[in-house]
This record gives C-alpha cells, structure tokens and sequence, in this order.
C-alpha cells in the first residue's frame, strides 16, 4: 500500500479541533429538541384539562361560538362532550320556564295566554266533510241509517264473535275477553264454514253483529265487524293486542254490568259512521253501579280501545282501574251491506299511496 505524505500545519490542526468540538453540540441539539417535543406535549395535555375543567365549572360558557362536537374525532369523547351540551341545554330550558312562571304569578290576571304548542293534530289540514252533531242535514242522516233501530231502542244488541279457520291460543283468548267486555256476545268456532253461510245464519238467530277476528303467524290482526242484516261492513287492521295476563296492575275480572261507552274525536262523516257502528255494539242503558267504561278513541286515525272502572274518592279526583283487554285499530275499507268480497260496493278503501301523502291529513 502506498501512502500520501500530508504535511502537518497549523490550519489543519484547528480544523481538526474545531470538526471534533462541533460533533457533540450536534448530539446535544438533538436531545434538547426531544425534550422541547416532550414539554410541549404535556403542556397540551394540561391544556386540554384545564378546559375540560373550565367547561364542567361554568356551563354558560362552555363552548366558544365556533366550537362543533362533530369536530372531534373521539368517539367517547365526541359521545360525552355530546351528552354535556345536551344537558347544559335542558338547564337552560328549566331555568326559562322557571323565570316565565315567575312572572305570570307576579302579573296574575293581566298575565298574556299561554302559548299553544304546535302538534300534528292542532295542524291538521281542514277536511270538508267535518261535521257539526247538531245540523239539521246530520240529523236527518241518522234518523235514516242503518243505525237508527238501535239508537231509538227499537233492538238490542246481540254479537256474534267468531275467528278464521284453526286459530290459535292467542286469539281464542282475545275471543272470548272480548265476550266478557262486550254484553250479550257470543264466541263460536267456524270450523271451516264460509262467511257467506254464516252470515244468513246469524240473521236467522237474531243477531244484529257478526265480529270475525282474523290472526297471521298466531297473532290477532285483523277484525271484520259487520252489522246485521243490513251492512255496513267495516274491515280494521288490530295491533298492539295486550291480553289481561300481560297488563301491569290490573283490575279484577269484569263484572257483568253494561258499560258506559265513550267516543272521542269522531269529526267527518266517516268518522261519524264508524263512532255508531261501535256505539250499536253496546246497550243502550248502560249499568252506572257496574262504574264501568269501554272507550274508543280516535287519535291520528289509529282508534284506541281502553276498558276502565272508575271510582270517585272524593268530589274532585276519580281513580281508575284497567281491566284489559287493549288493542288499536286501523280502518281499511267500509263495505255497503253485509260482507261480500266479490260484487260488493264499497264506500271507502284506504289507498295508502294516495291518501298518506301528508302526515297532517285524517279521515276520521
């Protein structure tokens, strides 16, 4: 091997100096920065508590007016800093209600009307066949119906409550529940026998109901009620069906007593229809010692069933039992006369395509 000869100087040993007293400074500059990076984190981290903090001491001013909890990334964090601006805003709500109540005792009579709140019933879009009970033409209408027999207590109501073909344990117990609510009804098993057999059948008995209870995947969901001899048939969808074992804090068995009957919010002339349709299931005396009261309510145009005794404690509060059975019915078409599914004539179908195309438009 051949070596270069390098003379030794003065310059090249302060070079040589200066080379190995800049290399440690390198390794040191390194060390400070990592130290700097780790400062700055923490510094962070006591940032975010100190806001953290901040937020949980004063509510009002919990969020700067930019501020989006969707920004954050966290689920958890995102979920609980969620939950916070929830609750701050209902603190806010209570705490106007609070000052409004406050000052309508300080005003007392010269306070302003409270404020309606807006719902879809109050909202709902005028219909022009509401009618008024007390017009002459609606007067005239059901003195000349179907109906009229039974409510100038020329017949009394005698029902007939029968199922489809095999039913099952579910809807033979609504079956005959439903013979305890309504009196005077009947529960007979079909056994195979077609409607149009049935229904002469009943006419023939006296009768004047004929209630077909239909069931899909061992459920009640379907009610055919159909007023004899004459019509009208109406055909209702039933959901929510809760028998007496399955209700909480129930009442005892009911008694035989006719009850009252209640109808709420039967406003058009088919609601008007179907309110008498299940008025003439009932008596017309009702037996005030049973305290007894079966109530349709009509509501959206879901109907709800509700069977009550009542009992008055004193001359201002009333306390009431629930006896069961409870269900909701849903009008699917009204059938002139008795039922026929072939040449019937029909006086309303329920297209749901066609009428459903507003939330705040109801039929009956």
């Amino acid at each position: 091997m051949e070596f270069a000869e390098v003379e030794v100087t003065e310059e090249n040993m302060d070079n040589e100096e200066e080379s190995a007293q800049n290399t440690p400074k390198k390794k040191k500059d390194k060390g400070k920065k990592a130290a700097k990076g780790k400062k700055s984190q923490e510094e962070m981290v006591k940032k975010e508590e100190k806001d953290t903090g901040s937020m949980d001491a004063a509510p009002s001013t919990a969020f700067p007016p930019t501020f989006s909890v969707s920004e954050i990334k966290n689920k958890q964090r995102r979920h609980m800093m969620f939950m916070k601006l929830k609750q701050e805003k209902k603190k806010q709500r209570l705490e106007i209600r609070k000052k409004r109540k406050k000052e309508r005792e300080a005003l007392g009579d010269k306070a302003p009307p409270k404020e309606v709140p807006k719902t879809i019933e109050n909202q709902r879009i005028h219909d022009e066949t509401t009618v008024d009970p007390q017009d002459e033409e609606v007067a005239f209408d059901e003195g000349t119906d179907e109906f009229s027999a039974y409510f100038n207590r020329l017949t009394n109501p005698k029902v007939l409550i029968t199922t489809s073909d095999r039913p099952k344990t579910r809807t033979i117990q609504f079956c005959d529940q439903l013979a305890t609510v309504i009196p005077d009804a009947h529960v007979y098993y079909r056994r195979g026998l077609a409607l149009k057999n049935v229904v002469p059948q009943c006419v023939s008995r006296g009768f004047t109901y004929l209630m077909v209870i239909n069931e899909d995947r061992k459920v009640p969901n379907g009610m055919l009620l159909c007023h004899l001899p004459d019509g009208p048939t109406a055909h209702f969808k039933i959901s929510n069906v809760r028998l007496r074992k399955e209700m909480k804090r129930r009442g005892k068995e009911p008694t035989e007593h006719s009850p009252e009957v209640i109808l709420n919010n039967f406003t058009t002339r088919l609601g008007h229809s179907i309110g008498r349709l299940f008025a003439a299931l009932f008596p017309h005396d009702p037996h005030f010692v049973g305290r007894q009261v079966a109530t349709f309510h009509n509501q959206r145009d879901f109907i709800f069933f509700r069977f009550h005794r009542y009992i008055f404690k004193n001359e201002k509060k009333v306390g009431i039992q629930e006896l069961g059975p409870r269900f909701t019915l849903k009008l699917r078409s009204l059938q002139k006369g008795t039922f026929d599914s072939k040449f019937g004539e029909y006086e309303w179908v329920h297209k749901r395509h066609e009428m459903d195309t507003s939330r705040r438009k109801f039929h009956l």
